[in-house]
């Protein structure tokens, strides 16, 4: 779990897309937008998830800084909003529960 959770905190990204992406997760339903956005039938676990969305997001930041045709900012957004809802997801998943 601290694996993909440290991949995600390495990230370093243009602060007022991190805001947006900080904005959008409280909005975001993973049964609803994972499938859409990694063209899957149904949302995959949530590591397995956060490594699809990784490699995803390392794309769209290629095409982000060499501003390649065809980047959309508000893909970008959708897909780091993902990355931070499943590793909300994926930490609360792995709290202990309390007696």
């Amino acid at each position: 779990m601290l694996d993909v959770l440290g991949m995600i905190a390495t990230l370093h990204r243009p602060g007022l897309l991190v805001r947006a992406a900080r904005f959008g997760v409280n909005g975001y339903d993973r049964v609803k937008h994972l499938p859409r956005l990694l063209r899957l039938a149904r949302a995959p676990r949530h590591g397995d998830a956060i490594l699809r969305l990784l490699e995803l997001e390392a794309v769209l930041e290629w095409r982000r800084v060499h501003r390649a045709a065809g980047y959309r900012h508000g893909r970008h957004v959708a897909v780091l909003s993902a990355l931070l809802g499943e590793a909300r997801a994926l930490r609360a998943a792995s709290r202990p529960v309390a007696p």
